[in-house]
C-alpha cells in the first residue's frame, strides 16, 4: 500500500509541513523584532514617539495587498499585522521608559 494511500501517514506529512512553515514563521518573528527593537532604541534615543500611525497605515495597507496577492483574507493579515504592531509599540514604550525590554515568560 503507498503512503499516499494512508491517510495516517498523508497526515503526518502535512503536519511536518505545518511544523516547518511555524518554525519558519518564529525565526522570521524573531528577526523582525531584532529590527524594531533597533527602531525602538534609536526612536528612544532621538526623542521620537513609540507609535508611528503613518507608517502604521501605509504598513496595513502594504500587507493587505500582499494577502490579497498571496490569497490570504486580508482582513486576517491586517489583524496579524495589528497584533504585531501593538506588540511593537509597546517594546518601544517599554525602551522609551526604562531603556530596556521585560521580557514575559
Amino acid at each position: 500500500m503507498a503512503d499516499d494511500a494512508d491517510p495516517t501517514a498523508r497526515l503526518l506529512a502535512l503536519r511536518q509541513s505545518i511544523d516547518n512553515v511555524d518554525a519558519a514563521l518564529v525565526h522570521l518573528l524573531a528577526e523582525r523584532f531584532k529590527f524594531t527593537q533597533k527602531v525602538g532604541r534609536l526612536k528612544a534615543a532621538s526623542g521620537l514617539p513609540p507609535a508611528d500611525p503613518a507608517r502604521e497605515r501605509e504598513q496595513i495597507a502594504r500587507l493587505r495587498a500582499l494577502a490579497t496577492e498571496s490569497h490570504l483574507d486580508p482582513a486576517f493579515g491586517e489583524k496579524f499585522l495589528n497584533f504585531i504592531i501593538a506588540e511593537v509599540i509597546h517594546q518601544h514604550e517599554q525602551i522609551a521608559n526604562t531603556g530596556t525590554i521585560e521580557t514575559q515568560l
